[in-house]
């Protein structure tokens, strides 16, 4: 097994609230000089600056997740990661025809900004992309199981846009088996309250909208069997 250093929630300047410094060659940049082995990129209800990502992650020896942070109707926001770029974005063509169609404001949210493989902006995209959509947090699993992906309930300790401080429990039919925090030092906490998490493997990213907000050294590892995509994938569902 290979320990792999991680941020697996990220977000580029296609976020209206990402920081224009976070293109995909910075992100990668960042991500290499911090020591990290995976990365990926989870913006707002798109996955659309995920070619771009995955030239750069591939270019600083990387392995590059492409993915998306969906806001689910309830408001929850939930990490959604694949393997392959065709089936993220496959899942964001799905996932724009229910956004809702609320135009951005970039002088009141931040611009939205689509980059090109070399790192050069190649037009806005003029839909609000932190609005929620129209699709209910029981529906994300079998959602990204269709599209070959892992759903991952993000910042469950956070104050806002989660699963336990919009819904307040978590659903007993629930089918994840991976979950987020920011901080781990909240983990016994919520396994106390929240018994359906004993049986998910827990990691902790950044939600980085800056670059120095990147996870750097030191941080939490990933045991997989090899530097691809796919075990990352596999690492994430493994049971504990």
């Amino acid at each position: 097994m290979i320990p792999l250093s991680y941020d697996l929630h990220l977000h580029s300047c296609l976020s209206p609230c990402g920081d224009e410094e976070m293109t995909p060659a910075n992100i990668a940049g960042m991500a290499m000089l911090n020591g990290l082995g995976v990365v990926a990129l989870t913006d707002h209800n798109t996955a659309r600056n995920c070619p771009a990502f995955l030239r750069w992650t591939a270019e600083h020896g990387l392995v590059g997740i492409p993915g998306m942070e969906l806001c689910t109707a309830e408001e929850v926001h939930v990490v959604c990661l694949f393997a392959r770029l065709e089936d993220a974005l496959a899942f964001d063509g799905y996932v724009y025809e229910r956004l809702l169609p609320v135009d951005n404001r970039p002088e009141l949210f931040g611009e939205q900004v689509l980059m090109d493989q070399e790192d050069q902006p190649a037009g806005t995209e003029p839909r609000l992309l932190i609005s929620a959509t129209s699709i209910p947090f029981d529906r994300v699993y079998d959602l990204t199981a269709r599209y070959h992906g892992v759903m991952i309930p993000a910042h469950l300790d956070k104050s806002s846009t989660s699963l336990l401080s919009n819904l307040g429990f978590i659903p007993p039919d629930s089918k994840f088996v991976c979950a987020e925090l920011r901080d781990l030092s909240n983990l016994h906490r919520l396994r106390a309250a929240h018994p359906y998490l004993e049986g998910c493997r827990i990691v902790s990213s950044s939600d980085a909208h800056r670059l120095e907000d990147i996870r750097g050294p030191g941080g939490p590892t990933l045991l997989v069997e090899d530097r691809t995509p796919e075990a990352v994938l596999d690492a994430l569902v493994r049971p504990v």
